[in-house]
């Protein structure tokens, strides 16, 4: 039996369980790797970064041309790179670098009676697996958070962006090996074949300690239901702006429109809109003005199309809709306790913001929503381990075993008890 690229499965399961080992026995490495080894590695690859960075735009570039007519526009922007986001990505490193190392740090400790001394300590996952779409800046942030954490990763980007990803790849082995840490420590799958990924989802539960998908739909559905090891992931980012009748009215366009408009293709932009019936008229009129002068597009209840006729009936299916384009659903709902309804039932769990000024409002708001961030006059598209502090993240998680909201270096640790005693023995 062949693959699409025409190697044998058994060939291609060859070459995966080479990485699975080879990225097992950099994992023992890294684990005792001190922070100063880690650091260093990072900070080299920074450097490279900046270096290169006439290559990975000639890479990137490579890539979009490639992929012209095979990609949609969101993924496009996910794809594309310029010198500020190349540069982005080398300042994302350093902060990583400048992170507190949280391997071996004791989290708790404690004392027994009987004189046994318990601590809680952090300890690296393991083998971390990142498979991906579209996103070249997703080499460099998993790789180095990995690193940073004293994780060795298997990384697999999507065809489309193969070789900016190689671009980056080769600044992280710089970096390695400067270092005097083992270049397997970052793997990057050298096929674009599908199965490749088949084989690391259900094949290499000896070799891998936890997969991230970040992409579409599809791509994390596949990886949660072909998993045969633990997944850090989120669905859907089906993200919610709601004003509040005490809302700022300035404030609430400003916020609506960066949290819509800034950059629709990320998972952290807002999707639907709620207003509070009794600012219906004061507040929306303004708030819609200015996403149609951005180029959005409106989908509405029946009183935003009559309030508005630049907006079209909004269908059941919009409300549960992650668009990744300029388009928006608005709702009018009769206050926080109805607003916490619709995203409770529609919602994706992952970013919600509410506009008020009113304590009692967002204390309501925060108390009955389960989604892994909440902001409070803020955007949604501060949804992202770089901006929380994290140096960057891995991806964000909705789940609420282990991982929720950024997954940055902390979250991409373990821990084990260490027992320290006298020659206690138990009766």
């Amino acid at each position: 039996m062949t693959s699409e690229t025409g190697v044998s499965r058994t060939e291609l399961r060859s070459v995966m369980f080479e990485i699975g080992e080879k990225a097992r026995a950099a994992a023992r490495r890294l684990a005792t790797a001190s922070t100063e080894e880690k650091d260093r590695a990072l900070a080299l690859t920074a450097e490279a970064v900046r270096r290169r960075a006439k290559e990975i735009l000639e890479a990137n570039q490579a890539d979009l041309d490639a992929a012209r007519d095979s990609v949609s526009d969101a993924l496009r922007d996910r794809l594309a790179l310029d010198a500020d986001r190349v540069e982005g990505i080398a300042r994302a490193i350093e902060a990583v670098a400048e992170l507190a190392d949280p391997v071996g740090v004791t989290i708790r400790q404690w004392s027994r009676p009987n004189g046994l001394q318990i601590q809680k300590v952090r300890v690296p996952l393991g083998v971390i697996a990142v498979i991906y779409e579209s996103r070249p800046n997703v080499t460099a942030d998993a790789g180095c958070l990995g690193l940073k954490a004293g994780n060795a990763v298997i990384l697999r980007g999507g065809s489309e962006a193969i070789r900016s990803n190689g671009a980056i790849h080769r600044c992280l082995q710089e970096g390695l090996r400067g270092a005097g840490l083992p270049e397997d420590s970052v793997q990057l799958v050298p096929t674009t074949d599908r199965e490749a990924v088949g084989i690391l989802l259900s094949e290499m539960q000896d070799f891998v300690d936890v997969v991230v998908p970040r992409g579409g739909r599809s791509l994390i559905e596949r990886v949660r239901s072909d998993a045969r090891v633990p997944v850090f992931s989120h669905l859907d980012g089906i993200c919610h702006v709601y004003i509040d009748a005490s809302a700022n009215p300035e404030m609430a366009v400003d916020v609506t429109v960066n949290a819509k408009m800034r950059r629709v293709g990320i998972c952290g932009a807002a999707e639907t809109l709620l207003v509070d019936r009794p600012v219906l008229r004061s507040h929306l009129p303004a708030i819609l003005d200015a996403l149609v002068e951005r180029g959005c597009a409106i989908r509405g209840d029946p009183e935003v199309v009559a309030l508005d006729p630049r907006a079209t009936p909004a269908s059941e299916e919009d409300w549960r809709t992650e668009y990744l384009a300029p388009i928006i659903s608005v709702r009018v709902v009769d206050g926080v306790g109805e607003a916490v309804d619709h995203i409770e039932h529609y919602g994706s769990r992952h970013t919600e913001s509410i506009i008020a000024e009113d304590p009692a409002a967002v204390e309501a708001f925060f108390r009955g929503i389960d989604s892994a961030i909440l902001l409070h006059n803020a955007s949604t598209q501060f949804a992202d381990g770089g901006e929380f502090g994290m140096g960057a993240e891995i991806g964000i998680g909705t789940s609420k075993l282990h991982a929720r909201g950024p997954v940055g270096v902390e979250e991409l640790t373990s821990y084990k008890y260490v027992v320290r005693g006298s020659g206690q023995v138990r009766p």
